[in-house]
């Protein structure tokens, strides 16, 4: 499993042989079933994960007790309540295994121990940092820009495999849409 964890680091950062080691030995591998909540509301984010295979979301509840789905993650990536989990405070998001899933997890004090080791989990650990503030800038950006066929479109093309795997009530919620504008969008294109 830390093959790929492993291939998507050096993809940016060049890893010695005791760094790759230094990554078996504080990622730890878990499988969880199908529709498993791994990270809860109200508590401190225990990990941060490597999606493996799989996918994982996001969520919350808003006001009207309605589930917000706010992320979708596909293999590879990481995922948490990222600014929770870096300040180690209670998170008002849910972490659930859409499918089954195969992860890699590591604790913050883990993380924090890894990266004080390693100049290249450093550098890769900033890299991480900088792209999920930059998909979270242009996520919002493009649900106040596009419209709702635009936001489908747009997923479609750059990630059609949640299309194939993700229930499309969480779609719709990712995409900032009620079922049943997207079933009238996925009609029309059809179409």
């Amino acid at each position: 499993m830390h093959n790929q964890l492993i291939h998507l680091i050096t993809q940016s950062v060049a890893l010695s042989e005791s760094e790759r080691n230094l990554c078996i030995q504080y990622f730890e591998p878990v499988r969880y079933p199908k529709n498993r909540i791994i990270e809860e509301e109200g508590k401190i984010p225990g990990y941060l994960y490597f999606v493996v295979s799989g996918f994982v979301r996001l969520f919350h509840y808003n006001d009207k007790g309605d589930e917000i789905t706010t992320h979708i993650n596909c293999p590879p990536g990481f995922i948490t309540s990222y600014v929770n989990f870096a300040n180690q405070h209670k998170s008002d998001e849910n972490l659930e295994c859409i499918t089954e899933c195969e992860l890699l997890r590591i604790t913050k004090s883990d993380l924090d121990t890894l990266v004080g080791q390693s100049p290249a989990f450093k550098d890769f650990s900033i890299l991480v940092f900088q792209q999920s503030l930059s998909y979270n800038e242009i996520r919002a950006k493009e649900l106040a820009t596009l419209n709702a066929e635009q936001r489908y479109l747009k997923l479609m093309e750059e990630h059609p495999e949640i299309l194939r795997n993700v229930p499309m009530q969480y779609i719709s919620s990712f995409l900032g849409m009620n079922p049943k504008s997207l079933s009238r969008i996925r009609k029309q294109i059809i179409r």
